[in-house]
């Protein structure tokens, strides 16, 4: 039996001893004593790596110390949302301090439209520059977003403006080794005026592109409103999925709080060979401590 180190035992004891108080920081009541355990383990779970949004949870604590806290609880990564006034040195070298990875960020938000060719331009300047900030902090995945309708264009053009886009940005994408992550949105609860929904207009997309870093952010929250079938929908379109998200629905809200059996979909998602990082992009319903025990228990299976 191999014996840990003096520096890991520390590190682990320090990590246990921390976690409490950056938990409470954060606003989430915590219980002393042994029926609330080391919750800094909370987050190490046996089959699926989870990312904490750091744009939904722990919102009272600063940026930073978001990547604190979500370490502190045991989550081997993080995901956020644009890179507007993000100081992008201090996540790296915070996430190379916690041990942690980001897992994605935002390179291209609702507006400007992808899917106006009149953006395309100021959308692969975008990308050149995103490429730059994911390898300082050592990610390979970001994702773009289509846009909202356009006026004066029909679906189908949209999705071919969204086609001719990517296209002209997937080389620069390839040469630095990134991958862009096209993803669908649902227009019945939160985004109603988008152009892209649902899994089979966009594994259209990201096969006419074709290309290795194009592929699609499996949102699993949107995909249940959209269309369901979750299981089988993602089975379907397994070879163009670049990540997943999760959030329960209603309410958008962590697993277990909804209508999705999460024990299921992610066993579905692990026995398909999906062994990337799943975004947890939900709110907390209670708080932190509370949402992260539940995140626990739907992987177990």
């Amino acid at each position: 039996m191999k014996t840990p180190s003096r520096r890991k035992f520390l590190e682990t004891a320090a990590a246990c001893a921390a976690a409490p108080a950056i938990i409470a920081a954060a606003g989430t009541p915590t219980k002393a004593g042994a029926q609330e355990g080391d919750v800094s383990r909370i987050g190490k779970t046996p089959h699926t790596k989870f990312a904490v949004n750091i744009e939904m949870w722990f919102t009272k604590l600063p940026f930073i110390k978001r990547m604190e806290a979500a370490a502190a609880l045991g989550f081997p990564a993080v995901e956020f949302w644009p890179l507007a006034g993000k100081d992008i040195g201090a996540v790296a070298d915070k996430a190379a301090e916690l041990k942690i990875e980001i897992a994605q960020f935002t390179a291209w938000g609702f507006k400007p439209g992808l899917n106006n060719p009149a953006n395309h331009p100021r959308f692969v300047k975008a990308v050149e520059d995103s490429c730059k900030a994911a390898k300082r902090m050592r990610c390979r995945l970001m994702t773009v977003v289509g846009g909202d309708d356009q006026p004066g264009m029909t679906q189908k053009q949209m999705h071919r403006n969204i086609i001719k886009g990517l296209k002209l940005a997937a080389p620069v994408a390839e040469e630095n080794g990134i991958v862009m992550i096209l993803e669908p949105m649902n227009i019945r609860v939160d985004h109603k005026g988008h152009c892209l929904y649902g899994s089979p207009p966009a594994i259209e997309i990201c096969k006419e592109v074709d290309s290795p870093s194009v592929k699609i952010n499996w949102d699993l929250y949107h995909m249940q409103i959209t269309e369901g079938d979750l299981c089988g929908r993602l089975k379907e379109g397994f070879d163009q999925v670049g990540y997943l998200q999760l959030a329960d629905h209603p309410g958008r809200h962590e697993p277990g709080t909804g209508e999705i059996h999460y024990n299921r979909v992610l066993r579905a998602a692990h026995d398909l060979g999906y062994r990337g990082f799943v975004g947890l992009e939900c709110r907390p319903r209670d708080n932190e401590l509370a949402a992260a025990r539940r995140v626990a228990a739907a992987d177990v299976w």
